[in-house]
């Protein structure tokens, strides 16, 4: 067995989320649940097909975001493996719904930071361990850090 780490790439730092699925229905359900959960969502969809002709298989409602996962799923070619990048809105806006897809077995992360895939690779296939998801901590927050932290939310829409 060989373990290598896949940087995901994304150079506009845009929103993602890594997850496994188990059914080639995926594709379709996934799209489905971006659509119904967000009106006028922008997201690109790449599945990773574990069987039969092991395609990576896509959707999306916006082209460049299709092919940023394309390209990404490409090169982790991990099982039943998926890749959403989504524009103008955010992983909190979809997670539970996406949790929700029958499909959907497991989420590794929901990031707009640099995440690097660990995966391992057998005379069988490929498979994604984990995740590295940005930065080491440098410390622990203090109350001028909480107080920015509050502030953030509220200005963002997400607290009152």
């Amino acid at each position: 067995m060989e373990i290598t780490l896949v940087p995901i790439k994304n150079p506009q730092g845009l929103n993602m989320i890594l997850g496994m699925s188990h059914f080639i229905k995926t594709v379709e359900d996934v799209h489905e649940a971006m659509v119904n959960t967000v009106p006028g969502a922008k997201f690109g969809l790449a599945f990773c097909e574990a069987s039969d002709a092991c395609l990576i298989r896509t959707t999306g409602t916006d082209p460049d975001l299709v092919d940023l996962a394309t390209q990404n799923a490409l090169a982790l070619s991990a099982g039943h493996s998926f890749i959403l990048f989504m524009r103008d809105m955010f992983p909190i806006n979809v997670v539970n719904t996406l949790q929700n897809v029958p499909e959907v077995v497991r989420l590794f992360c929901a990031s707009a930071n640099p995440v690097q895939a660990i995966v391992a690779q057998t005379e069988q296939g490929r498979g994604i361990l984990g995740v590295v998801d940005g930065f080491a901590s440098k410390g622990v927050e203090g109350e001028e850090d909480k107080a920015k932290r509050a502030k953030l939310l509220r200005m963002i829409g997400y607290k009152f």
